[in-house]
């Protein structure tokens, strides 16, 4: 069964754990050599010349030319790393490390009931963070725009700096979203459909910004930050206000061909089922997100005064109506678990993933994954004789989203910076 795991140029500086995904040398293709180098320096935290030279397989003699032009750009810096075995005599080893404290970027959140937002600089080093509530609905463009400025311009000041002085933003959104372009094709917080929401916001907040879906980012945090650093294929399956998914496959974020997969949420588990916010009928996010669960308890325990209460109220009520032993309240949250195990044993059948991160702020309700729903998932799936994936279940705040959208930021800036098309430029 499927288990659960809960969850100067030369300067003397405390060595950081590194972020950004932990690719295996002799992996990495199609970038430039010398982005491969500052990516390395970066996951490692702080490295030798001559490990990031092993791990490459290229010549020491090539990664000091390279280092020489990172550190002449300002991007990497010589520190002091103390020997394990240091006796305090003689001089200390030298390693790499990114400068930190440089090229800050934002990460943003927006959500139907919290706004959230962080600052971190080029080595992801958090600098500052922010949560403002907000009322629930779809807004329009100008009002988004609005939201959009007041947090960010919130967590720079928290920060200690301008808007201007950040090297890019990036957002998250729930919804169908096409990353490459910017564009948000259909989200709950918005009231209009096909907004290029990118350009709008670069324009208004003149610094360049990246959107991207929610789930995806939760997703960029886990293989940036968290559990999937060192991970070549995994799933994280958000549970919120609706349900998420995003995938990596060999180190990289799985988008699609045109940008809009991994819709876990939106694949159909019952024909002409129950009516989904997208507009369609029949979805898994129609039995298991918050409007789902508030929607059954409001037939099975005759609630009739819901309009006056907010839904995070409303779910905390039918918890503790389960956790009190009422049945109907635990068969609510028992047929939720089902559906759910119906969809995470397609994602096994499906990508085979070595783990399955389950997060959001619903995972603080148990009997979405209780012992049952995970022995369901496993009758579901593909009985190969091997191990089943483990699944962890990991309830971080919004915080953790936006932390996946300043990764998404500091990917593009690199990109920038170091990428291809800087370096045909050159």
């Amino acid at each position: 069964m499927a288990t659960i795991e809960s969850r100067s140029n030369l300067k003397t500086r405390m060595v950081q754990p590194g972020c950004g995904p932990l690719i295996p040398p002799l992996t990495i293709g199609a970038r430039p050599l010398r982005q491969q180098v500052f990516e390395r320096v970066r996951a490692a935290g702080s490295i030798p010349r001559v490990q990031v030279a092993k791990e490459l397989g290229i010549s020491p003699a090539t990664v000091t030319t390279l280092t020489s032009e990172l550190i002449e750009m300002g991007l990497l810096e010589e520190v002091d790393v103390p020997r394990e075995s240091d006796s305090g005599r003689g001089r200390p080893a030298v390693a790499l490390g990114v400068r930190p404290g440089t090229r800050p970027v934002a990460g943003l959140k927006l959500s139907d009931r919290e706004n959230t937002a962080v600052i971190v600089d080029f080595a992801g080093n958090l600098i500052a963070d922010l949560a403002i509530p907000r009322r629930p609905g779809a807004l329009g463009i100008e009002d988004i725009l609005r939201d959009t400025r007041l947090l960010l311009e919130g967590v720079c000041a928290r920060a200690g700096i301008s808007v201007h002085e950040l090297q890019a933003v990036g957002l998250g959104v729930p919804g169908f979203v096409d990353a490459t372009d910017g564009i948000v094709y259909w989200s709950p917080i918005l009231a209009a459909r096909h907004v290029p929401l990118a350009r709008l916001l670069s324009d208004h907040l003149n610094v360049a910004v990246h959107v991207d879906n929610d789930a995806n980012l939760v997703t960029l945090a886990e293989l940036w930050f968290g559990a999937g650093r060192a991970l070549s294929d995994f799933a994280v399956v958000t549970i919120e206000h609706g349900v998420g998914m995003g995938y990596v496959l060999n180190h990289r974020i799985y988008r699609g061909a045109r940008g809009l997969g991994m819709e876990l949420g939106h694949t159909k588990v019952q024909i002409d089922g129950a009516l989904c916010r997208c507009g369609q009928r029949g979805c898994l996010e129609a039995y298991v997100a918050d409007y789902a669960l508030v929607r059954e308890a409001t037939t099975a325990l005759n609630w009739t005064d819901t309009q006056m209460q907010s839904v995070t109220v409303l779910l905390e009520t039918l918890y503790d109506h389960a956790k009190a032993g009422n049945g109907a309240a635990r068969s609510i949250f028992r047929r939720a678990g089902r559906f759910l195990a119906l969809g995470l044993a397609n994602v096994v059948n499906l990508f085979d993933p070595e783990l399955i991160i389950l997060s959001g702020e619903r995972m603080r309700y148990d009997y979405l994954y209780a012992k049952d729903t995970l022995a369901e998932i496993e009758a579901l799936s593909l009985d190969t004789g091997r191990p089943a994936p483990r699944i962890e279940i990991h309830a971080w705040g919004d915080l953790l989203w936006a932390h996946g959208a300043a990764a998404l930021a500091l990917s593009a800036v690199t990109d920038a910076l170091l990428g291809p098309a800087r370096e045909a430029a050159a």
